[in-house]
């Protein structure tokens, strides 16, 4: 079973049902997801009311033409562990950060872009489909993904927070660069460090331009070397 939230606002009756961390995250993530609707982007909010240990706090699917933007908290230690040794201050922002990253999935999703180059990108030869083994050719192309998703939200919280930037990318950086390496080792479908880099320094993001132009921009320029 599961909570189908209409984020805009909560309403009382499913607020109601709702834990404070739940209630916390969707406030939280709530620009994100109005700026989302107003691009057209489909989004549903799900909230799993069972426990769900070991799961990813949050994550996205995509059914049916939409995006499914699950939240996974309760009896889940990694809802605390993701945001440990964030101050509780800035724990609001780094949540406002993990929703534009599932945006920017949720764009790819919706654009029918997902796993796909961007236009007019030519992999070299050496790098091209059938010169991975079928594994290697996965973790690739997850790795990319994560990577596009990690500069909309870079570019998101630039936006947002430019005086607090640089602790978002600091953060972001720390988690990606997991010392188990499940969540950015090397090797890791998660290992999106290349890219983050390159979302440091003065300059970096076009404020006139959408998350997702701003990122794309970033995420080619990483293609280029990735291996």
């Amino acid at each position: 079973m599961s909570l189908l939230i209409a984020l805009s606002p909560v309403p009382a009756v499913a607020a109601a049902q709702l834990t404070d961390l739940e209630s916390r995250w969707l406030q939280a993530g709530q620009p994100v997801i109005a700026f989302a609707r107003a691009q057209g982007l489909p989004i549903d909010i799900i909230v799993q009311p069972q426990d769900a240990p070991g799961a990813v706090p949050l994550a996205l699917g995509y059914e049916a033409g939409r995006c499914k933007l699950v939240l996974s908290l309760r009896g889940n230690a990694q809802a605390d562990s993701v945001l440990q040794g964030v101050p509780a201050a800035r724990q609001g922002m780094m949540m406002e950060a993990m929703m534009a990253h599932e945006i920017g999935h949720c764009q790819r999703y919706a654009q029918g872009d997902w796993h796909a180059l961007p236009r007019g990108f030519i992999e070299p030869r050496s790098r091209q489909r059938g010169k991975l083994t079928p594994l290697a050719q996965e973790l690739r192309e997850t790795r990319r993904e994560e990577a596009y998703a990690d500069l909309v939200a870079l570019a998101w919280m630039h936006a947002r927070y430019p005086g607090q930037y640089p602790a978002v990318l600091a953060w972001m950086r720390g988690v990606r660069a997991g010392s188990d390496g499940a969540d950015g080792g090397a090797g890791s479908s998660h290992a999106t460090q290349a890219w983050l880099a390159l979302g440091d320094g003065k300059g970096t993001f076009a404020e006139a331009a959408s998350p997702f132009e701003q990122a794309q921009v970033l995420w080619r320029k990483g293609l280029s070397g990735d291996k």
